[in-house]
């Protein structure tokens, strides 16, 4: 009896010992906790390519005096919270956007360009403007005795930027830049003028 009795005891006891390590394994194996993927940030170095139209006076793509707008650009973007500040430079072939001067004309030929940068970003989308530093080689043209050459003048600008999978994104932008005080020579004399560009350009960029 004494041994059927023990025997008894032992084995409610090994029974309540399972049961109770039932619920903590189970524990063990819940679904695990669900967490949000990471926000998306523009920080980072980039490269890219741009192509678009040159005007002289107010944005025309039929006028005949417009000229293509081809380059590269690199850049790097700091972002904290939603707002991003970044730098860039680009170049760009100009295609001969033509000036009219006092008794000729000029044609831009090449343009370089150092900017700063700053907007805002919606996730994988970013707004900005854009305001630096432009040299401008214009070749002469009509009556114009002299070669103008570099110049340099202000840039400000505008921009809106999509992000998509892999690092690659699209952009579009507007580029005004104001060089002043050009001075050119010909039959009638010596004169002075401020060239007004405008530039709008689609771009594609790579981050890294």
């Amino acid at each position: 009896m004494r041994q059927s009795s023990k025997f008894s005891i032992w084995s409610g006891l090994t029974l309540l010992a399972l049961c109770g390590a039932q619920p903590s394994q189970a524990a063990d194996f819940s679904a695990p906790t669900y967490q949000d993927p990471p926000a998306f940030s523009w920080s980072g170095a980039y490269v890219g390519a741009h192509g678009g139209l040159g005007f002289t006076g107010s944005p025309n793509p039929f006028a005949d005096r417009n000229g293509v707008a081809l380059g590269v650009q690199a850049g790097y973007n700091m972002q904290a919270g939603p707002g991003i500040v970044g730098a860039e430079i680009e170049g760009s072939y100009l295609g001969d956007t033509e000036h009219k001067v006092n008794g000729g004309k000029l044609k831009e030929k090449w343009r370089g360009a150092i900017k700063a940068k700053a907007g805002l970003t919606f996730d994988q989308t970013l707004v900005y403007g854009t305001a630096g530093y432009a040299m401008t080689s214009y070749k002469k043209g009509g009556d114009v005795r002299n070669d103008v050459g570099f110049k340099g003048g202000y840039l400000l600008g505008a921009g809106v930027e999509q992000a998509f999978a892999g690092g690659l994104s699209a952009k579009l932008e507007y580029n005004y830049i104001t060089t002043p005080d050009v001075r050119t020579h010909t039959s009638s004399g010596s004169s002075e003028k401020d060239i007004n560009s405008h530039v709008i350009k689609a771009g594609i960029n790579m981050r890294f």
